[in-house]
């Protein structure tokens, strides 16, 4: 499937790829910035928050090592969509010759993209709620409105002013959930020891699986195939497509330090300031404790954090519905309309006065189910030199995406198995 020829994209023809300087390909980053922001969702918020309120440093490992999955799967799902020009939903949609075959793995696939829209539109809302007392209905309806605007921006200016809308809300993220580290330090002897992987009981267990089904999501694998293919639309020569994936490593590298920094920041606030305390376990309940433990700022400047994540990160659940749904279905939606469609099930929730929180942690369960479906083919398809030629995984490479994928499937089965059986 790998093809030939020259590489254009928004601007036109990308020159001398091949032989340009390091400095000249600053402006081949950023599609992994853009897959990043599923990273810092409000359900990574959520999980990241407990770990650290309830068990302290104990589960820092399972941040980190979240991270470094995270890093080979989005540069296999990069890899994909930049050798063969296409997505990971339009090569299986192709693969997938029965039709009822292909509808039903969109059904799973289309119910994972609605439980991730689901947790970010509910952030965005409780944010909101936090910060000017809106209802929690009207602040879900405000959040779907403004992430309309930002999808017109990339069906209007196309990708590149989309990323950058995008990157500048990771700005505020980054800073939102940061901060706070700085006034309460977290203790570099425990960071340590947390690097250390054990557990401390059942709810530690569903905890990290938690963390990792909130880090892996099965719509930031379909769409950062996408983004590159929408960035980067006709596959180069072999030599800078070569170049292109090296620039790719480093903006995968870029993207996935920064929502590493921020994840494992958010756990070491709540371990250093908020340990013990109770209600900490609900995003509510966490911004009034930092507001008693840091003060006002840190918890404005947190719940500002919260909105930005639910607005960057529901754009771009938005966008990745979309590609699912042309690329196995063959149909495609206009992003705004599609907008509309995916709202009414967090607006109805939210209407209904159902608990924001609870939510969360079942959106989280949802997405524990579609995780199988988008990592294994994205390995599978990875490791075959008929779809990506002399760009195929190498033996380890595969080994690593087997491994990676083995671990999520098995921690995620617990997570089910724990939350069915009340454990």
């Amino acid at each position: 499937m790998a093809k030939n020829n020259v590489r254009t994209d928004a601007r036109g023809p990308i020159p001398e790829i091949a032989t340009a300087p390091s400095s000249r390909l600053l402006w081949l980053l950023g599609p992994a910035l853009v897959a990043g922001v599923a990273y810092l969702d409000p359900g990574n918020v959520a999980s990241n928050m407990t770990a650290g309120a309830r068990y302290g440093y104990l589960l820092v490992w399972v941040v980190v090592a979240g991270n470094v999955m995270a890093w080979l799967i989005q540069y296999l799902s990069a890899k994909l969509g930049i050798v063969t020009g296409t997505s990971l939903p339009e090569i299986l949609g192709v693969r997938m010759r029965r039709p009822l075959t292909r509808r039903l793995y969109w059904v799973q696939a289309e119910l994972v993209a609605m439980a991730t829209d689901l947790a970010e539109i509910i952030g965005g809302a409780v944010a909101l709620n936090l910060l000017f007392g809106l209802p929690l209905l009207a602040g879900g309806v405000i959040t779907g409105v403004i992430s309309m605007i930002v999808l017109t921006v990339q069906t209007r200016r196309g990708p590149r002013i989309f990323e950058r809308v995008i990157v500048a809300l990771l700005l505020i993220i980054t800073v939102g959930f940061t901060a706070g580290v700085f006034f309460a330090p977290p203790d570099a002897g425990s960071v340590v020891s947390g690097l250390v992987p054990r557990f401390d009981g059942a709810n530690s267990v569903l905890l990290a699986a938690s963390i990792l089904g909130a880090t892996i999501m099965p719509h930031a694998i379909y769409a950062h195939s996408a983004l590159t293919r929408d960035r980067f639309p006709v596959v180069a020569d072999r030599a800078a497509t070569r170049r292109l994936l090296w620039a790719t490593k480093w903006d995968v590298t870029i993207a996935m330090v920064i929502a590493g920094t921020v994840n494992l920041s958010i756990l070491l606030l709540a371990a250093s300031a908020l340990q013990g305390v109770a209600g900490t376990d609900t995003l509510e309940g966490a911004h009034v404790a930092l507001e008693a433990t840091l003060g006002p700022v840190i918890a404005t400047v947190f719940a500002v954090g919260l909105l930005a994540s639910g607005l960057a990160s529901t754009s771009v659940g938005a966008y990745a519905g979309a590609e699912i749904m042309h690329g196995l279905l063959r149909v495609r939606v206009p992003l705004v309309a599609r907008r509309v469609v995916t709202l009414i099930p967090a607006l109805l929730i939210l209407g209904v006065g159902f608990d924001p929180t609870e939510a969360l942690v079942l959106s989280q369960v949802v997405l524990s189910f579609g995780i199988p479906f988008a990592l294994i083919p994205l390995v599978w398809l990875t490791m075959q030199h008929g779809v990506l030629g002399e760009h195929a995984n190498r033996w380890f490479t595969t080994l690593a995406g087997a491994i990676c994928a083995v671990l999520l499937v098995a921690l995620n089965v617990v997570l089910l198995v724990l939350v069915f059986t009340g454990a």
